[in-house]
């Protein structure tokens, strides 16, 4: 696969992002949750990783149904994370140490204490009314069709004010805003406009393919043979979600962050059609920068064709930038979902490596520096709503979740008894201060490869082409200009042979490997230069 190798103009082009998921990051006052204070004590730690900017996940105003994806003021910070002033201190920090601030942008729906759906929900005649999507029953008293929501459940509510049902894609404290609706849109971008205006630096667009739904309300198609265990997997959703308006919606957003200069946008999509509808989201000048999927978040086994399929198909697809992920606070952590009983120190080394080997705009969750498992949550101390509502067959998010380990047990002073959920033991094995100390430890690796990735050029706006290798390896090379390199992953529990080109100069490696026989421990890799 090749592509073009013209200097990116923009700075997020090859960017590694570091995600901060606020409630489980520092607690700078001793409540058990993380707030932005915390965040702000904790930059110079992200700023030393070496990654180029954060994007925050929520912290605005709201009732923590779905804990900060659920608001009910799109101006405010909830009290739990400080106030705005606090924001603005942490976004001046992070500028001063050269970090770049993205934060969640939620347009596809709000919550039941926002102020908006309490006046929509009143009468079918007030300002409102139709800022949310509200339909009648059927004539049995039903919902007006068959469209189930994320986590469980119809994705419709009965509200016996106004006597209608309203949607809801999420859960029932979601309720879907109407995109559809002018009003509405100028609103949203009013919201853009306010977080701009304090100096973001871009936005990470949740849920971006459920901002419109079929207004003629139809009824979704059955899917054959459904891979799944809620009754969302069983339908093929072509009608609650995905509307073509969405594209030009789109567009006025971008001419709002083009007004501020050089603004970032990621699209997160998900769905059975996320690649093509990441295409028509990303398409041209006038859309978003780049988006990405759960390709790599929902894939139970790692192997080389996974990375290419996934590298080739959106190549394939579109000409726009990509970005990538292998983990997220709504996902298994990739040490535990693709280690399969590899040493977790050696594989997580190995999965970033990787994930800073590709092309695109990477995101790095936080504690994946730190090689963290997916974190054991007690049936008692879980709180995510999709897990108690799918218990046990889903996974919980909780364990993607947990605090992050800054000192011992018994010595975080960021952390105390109270904490929001629990901190696994094994994580505290795995804290900072001790992994800081430790030149071998995953911290210190993934500090010295965002630091190589940096004087290579190449892998962050290089080209990119998979190279023939055998079954468990692989192996890509990275062009820009005069700067090749070549990487080459063993992704199997055994050793494998690979060919070495005489001329290579090897520069980074991860694990074991043996130039003279050319033999890849398992799970190793091993960056050239030619």
């Amino acid at each position: 696969m090749n592509t073009d190798t013209q200097n990116p103009l923009n700075w997020w082009q090859g960017a590694v992002i570091y995600q901060i998921y606020p409630r489980s990051f520092c607690d700078s006052n001793g409540d058990g949750i993380g707030d932005l204070n915390g965040i702000t004590n904790k930059l110079d730690y992200v700023a030393d990783l070496g990654v180029d900017g954060i994007w925050i996940s929520p912290f605005f105003m709201s009732p923590m149904h779905d804990f900060g994806y659920d608001i009910s003021d799109f101006r405010a910070v909830d009290p739990i994370f400080g106030t705005l002033v606090d924001f603005d201190t942490l976004l001046t920090k992070a500028h001063s140490l050269g970090l770049k601030v993205i934060i969640d942008q939620v347009y596809s729906h709000a919550s039941t204490e926002c102020a908006w759906f309490k006046e929509s929900k009143k009468d079918k005649t007030n300002d409102k009314a139709d800022w949310f999507v509200w339909a009648d029953a059927c004539a049995d008293g039903g919902p007006p069709n068959n469209w189930q929501a994320v986590f469980a459940g119809p994705a419709w509510t009965w509200d016996a004010s106004r006597k209608q049902y309203y949607m809801h894609n999420f859960l029932s404290e979601q309720p879907d805003l109407n995109l559809h609706n002018p009003d509405v849109q100028k609103e949203i971008l009013s919201v853009a406009e306010f977080w701009l205006g304090r100096g973001v630096d871009g936005f990470r667009l949740d849920a971006t393919n459920h901002y419109m739904h079929n207004p003629a309300l139809i009824d979704n198609p059955a899917i054959e043979n459904p891979n799944g265990v809620r009754p969302f997997d069983f339908q093929d959703q072509i009608n609650n979600q995905s509307h073509p308006d969405i594209v030009s919606f789109l567009k006025r957003l971008r001419i709002l962050l083009d007004s501020y200069g050089d603004k970032f946008t990621v699209a997160e999509v998900g769905g059975r059609r996320s690649l093509e509808e990441m295409a028509q989201y990303t398409a041209g000048d006038n859309l978003l920068n780049t988006a990405y999927s759960f390709i790599f978040l929902e894939e139970d086994t790692l192997s080389p064709n996974v990375i290419k399929k996934a590298l080739s198909d959106w190549s394939e697809q579109t000409s726009s930038w990509p970005s990538w992920t292998f983990s997220n606070h709504d996902r298994q952590r990739v040490v535990s979902r693709w280690g399969n009983g590899a040493n977790e120190k050696q594989f997580a080394k190995l999965m970033n490596t990787l994930l800073c080997s590709l092309r695109g705009t990477l995101f790095m969750y936080q504690g994946e520096e730190l090689g963290l498992p997916h974190a054991d949550i007690p049936f008692d101390r879980i709180v995510d709503p999709e897990a108690l509502k799918n218990w046990p067959e889903t996974l919980n998010r909780d364990g993607a979740r947990s605090p992050i380990p800054w000192c011992e047990a018994g010595q975080d002073a960021c952390w105390q008894e109270n904490s929001w959920l629990p901190i696994d033991p094994r994580h505290f094995e795995l804290n900072v201060a001790d992994q800081e100390q430790d030149q071998n430890s995953s911290l210190n690796f993934t500090k010295d490869l965002l630091a190589f990735r940096k004087e290579h050029p190449s892998l962050i706006k290089g080209s990119i082409e998979f190279l023939d290798a055998s079954q468990h390896l692989l192996s890509f090379k990275r062009t820009f200009g005069k700067d090749t390199v070549v990487c080459t992953f063993n992704l199997n529990d055994k050793e494998q042979a690979y060919s070495i080109n005489p001329d290579a100069e090897t520069c980074f490696r991860v694990g074991e490997y043996n130039n003279t026989q050319e033999i890849l421990a398992a799970y190793s890799g091993v960056i050239t230069k030619i």
